[in-house]
């Protein structure tokens, strides 16, 4: 009996890989590592070589180099206790928005070999231990969906020095980057909508009043009617599901049965409005016209389609995630707020 042994097979090697991308050692090095300022033509090629070849990274030595984690956290904070199966997390995770900005972050985060986990920070418990994993470098970094004015974790981050990056502006004036949407110029665009479809008698749904975006679009869009001569504007508040958009349409229709116009600040409200106005008999936009505001998929699934000031989510969020990346790169980057525009998707309800 034979006692010949077949010897394993050899691992490749980041020389292997060097070899069949045709690039010094030291660039597979710095390409697999994500460092910055490499050619993106060598990313492919290289990444290509180690498709190729069957290389497999070694993350855990390759950490103990950079000291990165390679994941990134998309933190879901609310002000109230919240858990993973309550209602409200899970009105929020279907809610379309949600699904574009894990895209659009992904679009910047992926290629860079970043994993995206998502931490729901409902509670002081959960808050006060993900940043404790965030200061002990279980994540680089955090990019973070605040729901409420009332929620601490905004300020835990800036007080902890932590890489973080919030969608929206903060409640409470802090050093923390940002990106948000300008909201007088959306609602400059909904009431040029509206008035020129000759509407007179106009009404809005808001979104949360204790959130910031809630109080800043009602607040931009009354301006902006007052501009145009209008003192007063009914508004009921609605949470931004569909849901609360029939129960303020409902509303609307019993305090304001006149109204002719509406202003929602969300699509997902403003399908719900829709089909409360074609329940009670209502034409759109022949008896109200109606403009949304975010231009996701409840837009395009409404009956008629909906005319909606569109809030380039993707973009933003692609955004927020580069800031991040500027942030853990170079510690002491400075804050950064970034606003961007929006503009009219004009469709059958206005």
């Amino acid at each position: 009996m034979s006692n010949d042994v077949t010897p394993a097979p050899r691992l490749p090697t980041l020389e292997d890989v060097a070899l069949a991308a045709g690039v010094s050692r030291a660039t597979v090095s710095r390409v697999i590592n994500n460092t910055r300022n490499v050619d993106p033509a060598l990313h492919t090629t290289v990444w290509e070589a180690v498709a190729a070849t069957g290389y497999v990274p070694n993350k855990a030595a390759r950490s103990l180099v950079t000291r990165r984690a390679g994941a990134v956290a998309l933190v879901i904070s609310e002000g109230e206790s919240r858990t993973a199966d309550d209602p409200f997390m899970g009105r929020f995770l279907g809610d379309p928005f949600f699904g574009r900005v894990v895209w659009g972050t992904l679009s910047v985060l992926s290629p860079a070999g970043l994993h995206l986990p998502l931490k729901l920070a409902g509670n002081d418990e959960s808050r006060t231990q993900l940043i404790g994993e965030l200061r002990q470098g279980h994540f680089d970094g955090a990019l973070v969906i605040s729901l409420h004015p009332q929620d601490t974790f905004p300020r835990q981050l800036t007080e902890a020095n932590v890489p973080s990056v919030l969608f929206g502006r903060p409640a409470e004036p802090l050093p923390i980057s940002y990106v948000d949407i300008d909201h007088a110029v959306a609602a400059r665009l909904a009431a040029d909508a509206l008035m020129q479809r000759g509407c007179r008698s106009i009404a809005t749904i808001s979104g949360s009043l204790d959130m910031p975006a809630g109080h800043d679009r009602l607040t931009a869009f009354r301006s902006a009617m007052a501009q145009r001569g209008y003192a007063y504007i009914p508004s009921i508040e609605g949470n931004y599901t569909q849901e609360s958009g029939e129960r303020a349409m409902e509303r609307l229709l019993v305090e304001h049965p006149e109204v002719d116009g509406l202003f929602v600040a969300n699509d997902l409200m403003a399908q719900g409005a829709l089909m409360v106005l074609r329940d009670h008999g209502k034409r759109v936009p022949g008896d109200v016209a109606v403009v949304g505001f975010d231009d996701s998929s409840a837009a395009l699934a409404s009956r008629p389609p909906l005319t909606t000031v569109r809030q380039p989510v993707e973009e933003m969020a692609a955004e927020m995630a580069r800031l991040l990346l500027a942030q853990i790169d170079a510690p002491e980057h400075r804050t950064t707020s970034v606003i961007f525009e929006p503009t009219l998707v004009a469709r059958q309800s206005a």
